[in-house]
């Protein structure tokens, strides 16, 4: 995801700055004509808008807040940007942070997947302040197709946990669906598309359905991601006093998959691992 963002940034003659822990990952855009930092502090010292994007709380915290992490490299008035998918209550201490480094904050994260990316299609859930949004909005404009402000800081990284809390359903649903479309002795694939063709077909349905048939390998989103924002989904909820009794059945499904070694495959294959039980 983070590539792609670079890539569009570099295709709209934005002057950039990249850093990814895997140095083999930022190589190719110096070439390209960005500056590669070699930590997350000279990276963002050399930007006045910050914008990570990473798998988890962990990792977002390590670049944010680690050894010679951004934040102690980002000037004051810079404007920080988490686009990763992270838990609410992290998300609100790096404003703290923010803060008391005197920069503007941010939790933008996005709807999409590595296509859209690519392409600038991604949709931005943003929290924050709108006159950190007004600044950043030129950059959003070529990363995303629109930019949803939501209200402050951690509005965006909540509606990003529900959005993937009810994707992870549908998943493991469809995935149990195949499952009990070969127990009955169904045409599988006649079965699919009523189900893909009607009421249940999301865009969601309809992607993880196609790649599973294709047999497309490629990851446009992990497995074990999802399954990492289930847990993270149904913390926040607990903390509201919700028990996201859905989401616990889909990320049981989930879990299993990944126990069969699926998770670093995309999201897609938990059908073949409930369908292969």
């Amino acid at each position: 995801m983070g590539s792609g963002m670079a890539g569009r940034l570099l295709s709209a003659n934005f002057p950039l700055v990249v850093y990814n822990r895997d140095p083999e990952k930022a190589a190719p855009f110096a070439s390209a004509g960005a500056f590669v930092g070699s930590s997350p502090g000279e990276a963002a010292s050399r930007a006045d808008i910050i914008i990570s994007m990473l798998a988890d709380d962990i990792a977002s915290r390590d670049v944010w807040l680690g050894e010679q992490g951004a934040l102690a490299g980002a000037a004051a008035g810079s404007v920080l940007i988490e686009s990763s998918t992270v838990t609410v209550a992290w998300v609100l201490e790096l404003a703290a942070a923010a803060a008391q480094s005197k920069c503007q904050f941010l939790d933008a994260p996005v709807t999409g997947t590595k296509p859209h990316a690519a392409s600038g299609e991604l949709l931005f859930l943003v929290g924050g302040p709108a006159a950190a949004l007004e600044r950043a909005r030129p950059v959003f404009s070529v990363l995303g197709r629109d930019v949803i402000h939501l209200g402050p800081n951690g509005s965006g990284a909540r509606l990003k946990l529900i959005n993937n809390f009810v994707c992870g359903v549908q998943a493991a649903s469809f995935a149990e669906a195949a499952a009990m479309i070969d127990r009955g002795g169904l045409d599988f694939d006649k079965a699919s598309s009523v189900l893909t063709g009607g009421a249940p077909g999301s865009p969601l349905v309809k992607t993880i359905s196609a790649r599973s048939a294709t047999g497309n390998s490629d990851v446009n989103f992990a497995l074990r991601l999802m399954a990492k924002d289930l847990e993270y989904a149904k913390e926040e909820a607990e903390r509201s006093g919700l028990r996201l009794e859905t989401a616990a059945s889909a990320l049981a499904v989930l879990k299993r998959a990944i126990a069969k070694g699926y998770g670093d495959e995309d999201l897609s294959a938990v059908i073949k691992a409930v369908r292969h039980d």
